[in-house]
């Protein structure tokens, strides 16, 4: 049987050092398409070079960060803390506000062009920390802040619309899934018509509940349908200090990341017949 392509990608590299390592030693065993780097972090610059010596083993895309840690532009604003708003006043204010989403689309620029200066090289996709990117008052300054880096420049971009259907059969944490998947509609549409490449198939949203069962849950995630679909994982490593204070994903991290090195995540793969690709794979 002819297996069938998979993107496989690791969310928040750059945040915490054992985030990033547990990243790192997944993509020296073969087993992610890439990551997503945080570049608002004080860990990145460093990291960033461990991730550009693996440019031939993984893609490199942009976690676009607007609700965690500190803003890389000024944005008096959104964040006149000097500290990134929570998603709630994050949506609101984007959604009103044109000065919002001015400072948004600052920021983003500045993000790119961080991760270029630190990994050597634009991003190959973009995507959003706690999905961000697609939220409706901020998704026209993501369009235009690709344009403004260069107007040539052709990333990908992570959708995460699915439809109904497709959510209700994989049947995990569905009503948060369908939630993210209405909240970002049109954002495929609007990526193909500027030229962007983008997946039109997603999977990997959870309820992070470290007593689940995480390999039923990617089996289910593995059956997604679509011609380029995209699987969004988030792994670690034990003894992470730092991450209780950024992020709400603990102590599923050690999980999710002994599950994909092992055997039964190969296992599982082959028996859905799939196999891990990158989206320079699908171009």
């Amino acid at each position: 049987m002819t297996s069938r392509p998979i993107v496989l990608i690791a969310d928040d590299y750059g945040l915490t050092p054992c985030i990033s390592k547990s990243i790192l030693m997944l993509i020296d065993a073969g087993r992610l398409s890439g990551t997503s780097a945080m570049v608002t972090g004080p860990h990145w610059p460093a990291l960033a070079a461990d991730l550009a010596a693996r440019r031939d083993r993984a893609e490199a895309g942009l976690h676009i960060d607007l609700t965690t840690g500190t803003p890389l532009t000024p944005m008096p604003f959104l964040a006149p803390d000097d500290h990134f708003p929570s998603m709630p006043v994050l949506a609101l204010k984007t959604l009103c506000f044109s000065q919002a989403r001015a400072e948004v689309k600052a920021e983003i620029i500045r993000q790119i062009r961080a991760f270029a200066t630190d990994y050597g090289h634009l991003p190959t996709y973009l995507d959003g920390h706690r999905h961000v990117h697609v939220l409706p008052g901020i998704r026209g300054a993501l369009f235009a802040a690709i344009q403004a880096v260069d107007p040539h420049w052709r990333p990908w971009l992570r959708s995460v619309e699915a439809a109904g259907t497709e959510i209700l059969k994989q049947g995990v944490t569905p009503f948060k899934t369908l939630v993210i998947s209405a909240l970002s509609t049109g954002v495929r549409a609007r990526a193909r018509a500027a030229g962007l490449g983008v997946n039109d198939g997603f999977a990997g949203v959870s309820d992070f509940d470290p007593t689940g069962d995480f390999r039923a849950d990617m089996q289910a995630f593995l059956a997604v349908s679509g011609q380029n679909p995209l699987i969004m994982v988030h792994p670690g490593l034990a003894g992470d200090e730092e991450i209780a204070a950024l992020d709400a994903v603990v102590e599923t991290r050690p999980q999710e990341h002994a599950y994909l090195m092992g055997d039964d995540f190969a296992r599982d793969l082959e028996a859905a017949g799939r196999h891990i690709a990158r989206f320079g794979d699908l171009a």
